[in-house]
């Protein structure tokens, strides 16, 4: 679905980065081009905010990378993994990205969200209803949730230019024979 966009819409991009960095380095064996992922979020309109919601390793090895995204002129919102008892590990920002989605909605005219996680269907639902805003999902297809893809108001393919959005790909792997 094709969605108006113009210089004077206001829009905020929210940035799911650890979706996109497994998505990437699982199906292409690469990184995101960031610069190139903002530039067709923002599409040429007045950006009020855009942010991405990272996890602190334990090694720490990430800090370059998340001055790359502030000289972009992207907030970074971090926060540090958990480690359970028995080793698992959790590193879980959708709540905290909803609601910063849903409070500064009402300043908006677009949310932009970088995501293919089915779990943002009911903040996309919600900010559509409630907040009028025009929802556009940016997304590897292969890896994005059907129903995030049908409830966005425009979901622009980033498997499609893979080569606009990625660092350092390689031949994408097959996916998996399904048995009849």
């Amino acid at each position: 679905m094709s969605v108006t966009k113009h210089p004077q819409q206001r829009v905020a991009v929210f940035i799911d980065t650890q979706n996109l960095y497994h998505s990437a380095k699982n199906l292409y064996g690469a990184k995101v081009n960031f610069k190139n992922l903002l530039e067709e979020a923002v599409a040429g309109r007045q950006l009020i905010r855009a942010k991405a919601y990272v996890v602190n390793t334990e090694s720490g090895e990430e800090s370059p990378f998340f001055e790359a995204l502030e000289k972009l002129g992207i907030e970074i919102k971090t926060k540090d993994i958990q480690i359970f008892h028995g080793g698992a590990k959790k590193a879980d920002w959708d709540v905290g990205l909803a609601i910063d989605a849903i409070t500064v909605a009402p300043k908006l005219d677009t949310v932009v969200l970088i995501s293919g996680d089915g779990d943002f269907v009911p903040m996309v639902e919600y900010l559509q209803v409630h907040s009028g805003c025009q929802v556009e999902v940016l997304s590897f297809g292969r890896s994005s949730s059907h129903m995030l893809r049908e409830v966005a108001d425009e979901f622009i393919d980033m498997d499609e230019d893979k080569k606009k959005y990625l660092i350092g790909s390689r031949r994408p792997r097959r996916q998996p024979r399904k048995s009849k």
